[in-house]
């Protein structure tokens, strides 16, 4: 009897149907990891940098489209690159809406002063010789310095007031990167049913690694039968600095009315210390 060859599931690159627009240290590579978990969702390997960079937007959409993963070809199928630098960059709404302004878009947010200290420590594990983060965040009268990229990018419902010029707030998921880390199954039940796919990620597909203070979720590849799961790199969960106090309540004071604009704008508190 002849056998007949089974052909691979059609595959295409397709410009992406939801973007990952940041914010910067919220927990935006944890949440585009653990959405692969789902079937339906393909993402892509790298953050692109196609909206915010001249050097590629210059290179146009059909450059974009081929670093897209390669998906079956199927109406509920999520293609999604993430590149949180779009969230805070000015010219990116525009750019992203006219690619298709029925794009789905997801930011990640989390506290604003603990999202400043995240960013120093990746930042000076890089450079160590950085000097301590209280003398970029305060300046010589004692008060916070505003134009430090470390306080901007918190500054939340001002990025996010750009970006509604351009798109609904029904086209924007907001996810707490804080319920990330302590109910990560919930969080993306949540993003699942706002990409419009079929929830399948659940509770079993986590574990806490309490040395690092992150879940780790459960590889899609599995291992003699057995589920293996994914923590993140050696970069995940690092050691923030021992900030003064005096600069702590500086920092919670300064955002506490950018904080309270941001909660109105979206319709939920998030929670954070004032």
């Amino acid at each position: 009897m002849k056998k007949v060859a089974i052909l691979p599931k059609l595959r295409q690159q397709i410009l992406p149907n939801a973007i990952e627009i940041g914010a910067r240290k919220g927990g935006t590579r944890a949440l585009l990891k653990a959405l692969t978990l789902n079937p339906n969702i393909f993402v892509s390997a790298k953050e692109i940098h196609f909206f915010d960079k001249e050097v590629n937007y210059r290179k146009g959409l059909e450059w974009y489209r081929r670093r897209m993963p390669a998906v079956p070809k199927a109406a509920d199928t999520i293609v999604m690159e993430k590149t949180p630098a779009y969230f805070v960059t000015e010219k990116v709404p525009a750019r992203v809406h006219e690619m298709s302004p029925d794009v789905k878009l997801i930011l990640v947010v989390r506290d604003p002063v603990k999202r400043a200290v995240s960013d120093y420590a990746q930042l000076k594990s890089k450079s160590p010789k950085m000097k301590p983060f209280e003398s970029y965040v305060v300046n010589g009268y004692g008060n916070v310095n505003d134009k430090e990229n470390f306080i901007r990018i918190g500054r939340y419902c001002e990025h996010l007031d750009r970006w509604l010029k351009y798109f609904p707030l029904s086209q924007i998921h907001v996810v707490s990167g804080e319920k990330l880390v302590k109910n990560p199954a919930a969080e993306l039940h949540e993003v699942e049913k706002f990409l419009g796919v079929k929830p399948v990620i659940s509770e079993k597909d986590f574990i806490f690694n309490k040395t690092k203070g992150f879940p780790c979720f459960r590889d899609v590849r599995v291992s003699n039968g057995n589920a293996t799961y994914n923590c993140l790199g050696k970069t995940k969960g690092r050691p923030h600095p021992n900030v003064q106090k005096e600069v702590l309540d500086k920092l919670y004071a300064y955002y506490r009315n950018y904080n309270a604009r941001f909660y109105k704008m979206v319709g939920k508190d998030f929670g954070w210390p004032k």
